[in-house]
């Protein structure tokens, strides 16, 4: 009789333990959440389908990222883009086009414009991507999207130098992605949503396949964002992050 007491005391503690070591914080979610989606270095190549009023197109680019402070892009289609890069070093964003053949610096009210049509803005590209860094996360409960659960966060900002406010985030449970996003001005304004529509596997690591941005102060249906191909602690010349890399 003692054996089997002493045998269930044991289990209570392993199955409490188990409990209490899955009991995480909005800011352990956070960072699972940065670790899928920050790297020492990374090279991608990527389709954006921006659904406008005029009807949709496709751009197609690759971007050359270090850490979080440094990227490169080069546009490589349609004939209308191709040629156009851009250049991010910390929170400053420049651009160079083959028909303008100068170096413009993105600034001020212009970083809230929208990167090439798209529900993207200059603003979402030069913004620091470790979400840690910038908000308090906060659980508010638990939901399912397409059928995963998920943790559901709210984020407000810990400084006034961000694009928005405050977020709202689904987060897978298991993959620890943001399944579905909302973002808010000051006001309490809905300003953006992204959804990520399929994910992929790399190493250890989850990773976005395709997402939906939607502007919902903009017409249209949304920007698709594919990610054709990404390679992951890959090595990259210094040289490609310099504005002298802009007009090469």
């Amino acid at each position: 009789m003692k054996k089997i007491i002493v045998f269930i005391v044991v289990i209570l503690i392993i199955y409490c333990n188990a409990l209490f070591a899955e009991q995480l914080s909005g800011r352990d979610i956070l960072e699972k959440v940065d670790k899928n989606f920050i790297a020492q270095n990374r090279i991608s190549t990527s389709t954006m389908i921006i659904k406008g009023r005029r009807g949709t197109r496709r751009v197609k680019s690759k971007s050359w990222i270090q850490g979080t402070e440094k990227a490169f892009t080069e546009y490589l289609s349609p004939a209308s883009e191709k040629g156009t890069k851009m250049l991010k070093i910390k929170d400053e964003l420049w651009t160079w086009t083959p028909s303008a053949d100068r170096i413009i610096k993105i600034a001020g009210h212009m970083l809230r414009q929208s990167l090439l049509g798209s529900d993207v803005s200059y603003e979402d590209f030069t913004e620091d991507p470790i979400l840690n860094n910038i908000y308090d996360a906060k659980i508010l409960g638990e939901e399912k999207v397409d059928n995963r659960p998920c943790y559901v966060l709210e984020l407000t900002t810990k400084t006034d130098k961000v694009a928005y406010y405050s977020r709202k985030l689904w987060i897978d449970q298991q993959r620890y992605l943001p399944l579905r996003e909302d973002r808010f001005a000051r006001s309490g304004k809905l300003i953006k949503t992204i959804k990520i529509q399929e994910v992929l596997k790399i190493g250890n690591r989850w990773y976005p396949k395709k997402m939906v941005f939607k502007d919902v102060l903009k017409k249209g249906s949304g920007t698709e964002f594919i990610i054709d191909s990404v390679t992951f602690n890959a090595e990259i010349p210094k040289h490609i992050f310099s504005k002298a890399s802009l007009r090469r």
